[in-house]
C-alpha cells in the first residue's frame, strides 16, 4: 500500500508548508494551517473512459486558436442572468453562498424548475427527495425535464451524469459531498477542495454548467479554503435579513460579466419574487420630509438605485460619542464627520452620530457621499429637506464636490421616480445633455454652497 503523503495549507490564503506553524508565513494569519492529503493514489478523470486526458495538449499561437461565440443560457429569471452577466455560460463553474435559511436552495430549485428547454440535474446530499418535492409544490412550479439525485459521493454521481447526460448540474451543498480519494470527513478542508475539483473537471470537458451551493463561516466568508474562490469562475453572496422579506443576490467575481452586479428578490409563500424595480423597496413611503433623511443615487454594477440615507445626530450621554454606521463603511463615515467639522463649521466632535442604509442594502459608492453629509447637517439642525430632492457627487477632504461616473443613468433612474431637482458636481455637467430633461439639475463646487441652499 503506498504510503499516503500529507501537507498543511493556510484556509486564509491556501498558503502550503509542509510542517504546521502556528502562523502562516504567506498572510500572517494564526492558527490557520490544517493537514491535508494531498496524494493517496494515481486519480483519474471525472470519467472512467476520459479520452480528452489522453489527447496530447499542444500551444498554439493566438491567431490559430478558432473561437465560436456561444449562446449564453437563459434562466427564466432576468435578475438571475443580470447577476451572471447576461446568462448562464456553458461550462461554467458557479458558486453561491450565503447564511443558513436564507434561501440558496430555494432559488436554486425556481431556477432549475424555471429551465424548462433543457435536461438539469438536481443533486442533494442535505435533503430527500421527498422533501424537496414538497418544496416544489410550494413553488407551484413543475418541469418534466428536472431530475432529482440525493447522494454525497461524488464516484456514485458521476456515474448518474454519464447515464443521464443532463445538461446543468445543481449540487446543494458541496460541503456535503465526498470523495473516495480523500480520507477525511465531508465538509473538511481537503474534501471540499478534491470534490469541487473534480466538479471543475467535468464542467470544462463536457461544457456542462455547475452550480454549486456552499455555506458561509461565522466571519461571513465561504466556508473552506480562499483557493475555492479562486478555482470557480464566478462567486454570488445571497444576502438578506432573515426576518426580513427581501433578498439581495450579488456578484462577487465573474469571469463572463461585470462584478458588483447586483439581483434583488423577496421571499414569499411560492418561492422568491423577481423585483424588477428595486428603488421603490429601497426608499420609504414617507408622506413627509424628515430631519435626517436624504435620498442618494447609487449605482451597483451598470444599475442605478435610488437610497434613502437616514442619520440621527444627538448629544453624547458619555464621554465617548458613538459612530455607529448600518450598510455604510464607518471608516468613510468618520472622514465626512471631519469634512464638515473642519470646512463646514458643524462641532460634530462631541455628538453621537448614527447612519442607516434603508432597505437593508449595503453601499459602498462615493458617490452617496453628499447625500450622508446632507442627511447629518439635517439631523444635526432639525431642519428637513424637501422629499423630491436627491444627491449624487463625491466629497473631497477639501469639502469640494467631485464628479462622478455614469451620471446620465443616476438622473435618468431619479427622473422616472419623480424627483424634481438632483444635485450633482459641476465637473459632470459638461458631459451631460439637459434639453430633454425634465428634472433640475443643480451643480455646485462645494459643499457649503449645498449646506446654505438647503438650510440657508
Amino acid at each position: 500500500m503506498a504510503k499516503i503523503k500529507t501537507s498543511y495549507f493556510c484556509q486564509s490564503c491556501g498558503g502550503q508548508s509542509s510542517k504546521w506553524m502556528g502562523k502562516c508565513p504567506s498572510c500572517n494569519e494564526w492558527n490557520t494551517m490544517v493537514e491535508e492529503v494531498i496524494h493517496k493514489e494515481e486519480k483519474k478523470a471525472w470519467k472512467q473512459q476520459s479520452t480528452s486526458s489522453q489527447v496530447s495538449n499542444k500551444p498554439s499561437t493566438i491567431a490559430e486558436i478558432k473561437y465560436e461565440s456561444l449562446d449564453r443560457i437563459s434562466s427564466g429569471d432576468k435578475e438571475f442572468d443580470r447577476v451572471l452577466g447576461g446568462g448562464i455560460v456553458q461550462g461554467s463553474m458557479v458558486l453561491i453562498g450565503g447564511e443558513p435559511g436564507i434561501g440558496k436552495s430555494t432559488l436554486m430549485l425556481q431556477v432549475a424548475l424555471a429551465i424548462r428547454h433543457l435536461k438539469v440535474l438536481y443533486v442533494s446530499g442535505e435533503e430527500s427527495k421527498t422533501q424537496i418535492k414538497m418544496r416544489a409544490e410550494r413553488l407551484s412550479s413543475q418541469s418534466d425535464h428536472c431530475y432529482i439525485l440525493s447522494e454525497t459521493n461524488t464516484q456514485n454521481i458521476f456515474k448518474q451524469i454519464e447515464l443521464l447526460e443532463p445538461n446543468l448540474l445543481v449540487i446543494d451543498s458541496i460541503q456535503t459531498l465526498t470523495s473516495a480519494h480523500i480520507e477525511s470527513s465531508a465538509g473538511s478542508i481537503s474534501q471540499v477542495r478534491e470534490c469541487t475539483a473534480e466538479l471543475i473537471r467535468f464542467a470544462k470537458e463536457t461544457s456542462t454548467p455547475v452550480f454549486l451551493i456552499g455555506h458561509i463561516t461565522k466571519e461571513g466568508s465561504l466556508a473552506g479554503p480562499k483557493v475555492l474562490e479562486h478555482m470557480v469562475d464566478t462567486v454570488l453572496q445571497f444576502e438578506g435579513d432573515r426576518h426580513m422579506s427581501y433578498r439581495i443576490l450579488r456578484t462577487i467575481k465573474n469571469r463572463f460579466g461585470p462584478t458588483s452586479e447586483l439581483g434583488i428578490y423577496e421571499m414569499t409563500g411560492q418561492g422568491m419574487r423577481q423585483v424588477t424595480n428595486p428603488s421603490e423597496i429601497l426608499l420609504s413611503q414617507r408622506e413627509e420630509s424628515l430631519a435626517g433623511v436624504s435620498i442618494a443615487s447609487t449605482l451597483e454594477g451598470n444599475r442605478p438605485l435610488l437610497v434613502e440615507i437616514q442619520a440621527l445626530v444627538s448629544n453624547a450621554a458619555y464621554g465617548t460619542p458613538q459612530r455607529s454606521c448600518t450598510g455604510y463603511d464607518a471608516k468613510r463615515l468618520n472622514m465626512l464627520l471631519a469634512v464638515l467639522e473642519k470646512r463646514c463649521g458643524f462641532r460634530l466632535g462631541t455628538q453621537d452620530v448614527f447612519l442607516n442604509i434603508a432597505g437593508g442594502i449595503k453601499v459602498d459608492d462615493p458617490a452617496i457621499d453628499l447625500a450622508i453629509c446632507v442627511a447629518i447637517v439635517s439631523s444635526y439642525n432639525e431642519m428637513t429637506i424637501p422629499i423630491n430632492f436627491c444627491f449624487a457627487a463625491e466629497v473631497g477632504l477639501g469639502g469640494e464636490v467631485r464628479a462622478i461616473s455614469q451620471i446620465e443613468k443616476r438622473i435618468s433612474e431619479a427622473e422616472k421616480l419623480g424627483f424634481e431637482k438632483i444635485f450633482i458636481s459641476k465637473h459632470n455637467k459638461l458631459s451631460v445633455d439637459f434639453s430633454k430633461l425634465k428634472i433640475e439639475v443643480n451643480s455646485v463646487t462645494k459643499i457649503d454652497q449645498v449646506i446654505s441652499y438647503l438650510f440657508g
